[in-house]
């Protein structure tokens, strides 16, 4: 099963994606979440960021790893929260690569990233976080 949040990428470049999640009513998540004032969990915030961050890093991974080397959520650093995602809106990330981490033979295995993301002009929620390759045989 595939959740994918990312509803369109906007701009791409080596070290940089800008990518939009569409808040709607219609998601499940949100009659719990609350039922009489549904927001887009934190979590969920985070997950969009990563997701753009793995679409950023995805042709170098997939080069290096092999097309199928699940990248994994290995670490998420200095994460604040600083507003709410509510339907009807559009949360925009943007992600920017700040490293890569290779293995003794050169090939990445580790990419750093900073993330951003924004309601309109105001931040919501901003981090860093590290995808790592999932180990063959995990």
């Amino acid at each position: 099963m595939r959740f994918e949040l990312i509803d369109r990428v906007v701009e791409q470049a080596d070290d940089r994606l800008v990518a939009v999640k569409n808040v709607t009513l219609a998601e499940e998540y949100l009659a719990e979440h609350f039922p009489s004032f549904p927001v887009l969990p934190g979590v969920l915030v985070l997950e969009t960021m990563v997701q753009a961050g793995r679409r950023l890093v995805a042709e170098v991974a997939a080069e290096s790893l092999g097309p199928n080397t699940p990248l994994i959520l290995e670490q998420a650093r200095n994460v604040r929260y600083s507003g709410m995602v509510r339907p009807g809106q559009a949360l925009t990330v943007e992600v920017t690569l700040r490293s890569v981490e290779n293995d003794a033979a050169g090939q990445p295995v580790a990419f750093e990233l900073a993330g951003v993301g924004k309601v309109g002009d105001g931040s919501v929620c901003q981090g860093r976080f590290r995808l790592s390759a999932l180990p063959h045989g995990s």
